[in-house]
């Protein structure tokens, strides 16, 4: 039973993607300019908010390194929170025929986060800087990523079905499923997304810690 329930899945999912090839590719594009927009903002900043931006880096890397933070279980709520009302505002936007470019440009925010991140730790410590964002981001953002390109692409899908269905006569597809389906499908992804949240507050800490110990 169990082999085979995993190969509908497995089905569903290879189905799934061929349909939305299309949106997949674009929005993987769309997240990577993103990232790399993020990285060369980092060379636009002015000399005094480099140093302000990196004045208040150190406070956070020394408050990590003195175990100076609040509680992993307080660090993984609010984490989860935060992505839960970002995929939350995706998913609502995407029951609507008008919210199409607001989640393209959210996907668009969330990889410029990511590229400024690593961008600025390299751009003001070097090597180091790589070593601390390959421990402090890219561990939940192995998981976020792929997260976020699924919900959006998910979410540009269901806009595009509803736009199909307010402007044809000939939409015979019921919207009910589809709305459900839609609905599973984000929350399955907060669910990775917990795992995310997780890895941010339990895990990242440690090893930031342990790599600011190796520099000293």
């Amino acid at each position: 039973m169990e082999p085979r329930l995993t190969m509908t899945m497995k089905r569903s999912l290879a189905q799934h993607v061929q349909e939305h090839s299309s949106i997949y590719t674009f929005t993987v594009v769309l997240l990577m300019m993103g990232i790399v927009f993020g990285a060369v903002i980092v060379n636009s900043l002015s000399l005094m908010q480099k140093q302000d931006l990196f004045h208040y880096l150190n406070r956070f890397f020394g408050q990590v390194s003195e175990g100076d933070m609040a509680s992993a279980a307080a660090m993984f709520a609010q984490s989860f929170f935060h992505y839960l009302k970002y995929m939350g505002l995706i998913w609502l936007l995407g029951l609507s025929i008008i919210g199409v470019p607001v989640i393209l440009v959210l996907l668009f925010l969330k990889g410029m986060v990511v590229g400024f991140t690593v961008g600025f730790l390299v751009n003001q410590m070097g090597w180091q800087g790589f070593l601390l964002s390959f421990v402090s981001v890219l561990p939940q953002n192995l998981i976020l990523i792929p997260a976020f390109v699924l919900v959006t692409t998910a979410a540009v899908a269901i806009s595009m079905t509803l736009i199909k269905a307010q402007f044809s006569n000939r939409m015979k597809t019921p919207l009910m499923p589809l709305l459900f389906r839609y609905t599973m499908t984000v929350v399955i992804i907060m669910i990775l997304v917990a795992c995310a949240s997780f890895i941010e507050a339990f895990l990242s800490p440690s090893l930031i810690k342990t790599t600011i110990g190796i520099f000293n």
